[in-house]
């Protein structure tokens, strides 16, 4: 399915669909009852006698969407999906198409909205300049861009004494240094031979720890860390 939509503008929908299904191989009554199935799931159906030109960006993209999954491909290949779509309706694609990766269908996803990998993909690949610069399990990657730095919220009576105390033992990340009411939020990088246990146990000493989470890069992150190293 192309980012661009590729329907005939004249045509009505149902009209379309039932060719486009055809033309893929099914019978017009097999290819009109799926096509129902489809409508009445995505909420659709009174789009049948419309024309694709009558239709906005999102609504023509739904069609496309439908025609290009309707006779069940095992191999799904997806341009910028949700390309057109408002955050309702991209959850709503977004999930047929996790649904159909459930039924066994391979899906490759073409894009540049970096959330959309980290929420729908296991394997990624990277390109950069028409050369692939990074592939590889999503998980694993992520993993291997770890770079040992933690988020840590505390409560203390002074933010400035708790900071400088911290900075004498840790290494703080200052871009990340946020006080807000009585929290001091801010990440600490670890050395090579400290652990967070460590970092931890320290913490409660010198205050109520309320919030500590390791820093996990996003895939965002990596990409851009990945283009600058090469």
């Amino acid at each position: 399915m192309p980012e661009e939509r590729g329907l005939y503008k004249s045509m009505k929908v149902g009209e379309q669909a039932l060719y486009l299904a055809q033309l893929k191989g099914l019978e017009k009554s097999e290819a009109k009852k799926r096509l129902l199935m489809w409508f009445e799931r995505l909420e659709i159906g009174d789009w049948w006698n419309k024309k694709i030109q009558e239709l906005s960006k999102g609504m023509a993209q739904k069609i496309q969407f439908v025609v290009t999954v309707l006779h069940q491909p095992k191999l799904l290949i997806f341009d910028e999906p949700f390309s057109g779509f408002d955050p309702i309706n991209a959850d709503i694609i977004k999930n047929e198409i996790l649904r159909l990766r459930d039924e066994g269908a391979t899906v490759i996803f073409s894009t540049h909205r970096m959330e959309s990998v980290e929420e729908m993909c296991d394997h990624i690949a990277l390109i950069h300049k028409s050369n692939k610069i990074l592939d590889g399990n999503l998980d694993t990657i992520k993993r291997n861009y770890k770079s040992n730095t933690f988020e840590v919220g505390m409560v203390a009576e002074s933010h400035s004494i708790l900071q400088q105390t911290l900075a004498d033992k840790f290494s703080i990340i200052p871009a990340h240094f946020k006080s807000l009411d009585n929290e001091l939020k801010l990440n600490i990088k670890l050395k090579d031979h400290e652990t967070a246990n460590n970092l931890l146990s320290y913490l409660i000493t010198q205050g109520e720890v309320s919030h500590f989470v390791e820093v996990i890069p996003s895939v965002s992150d990596i990409f851009i860390q990945t283009v600058k190293d090469n």
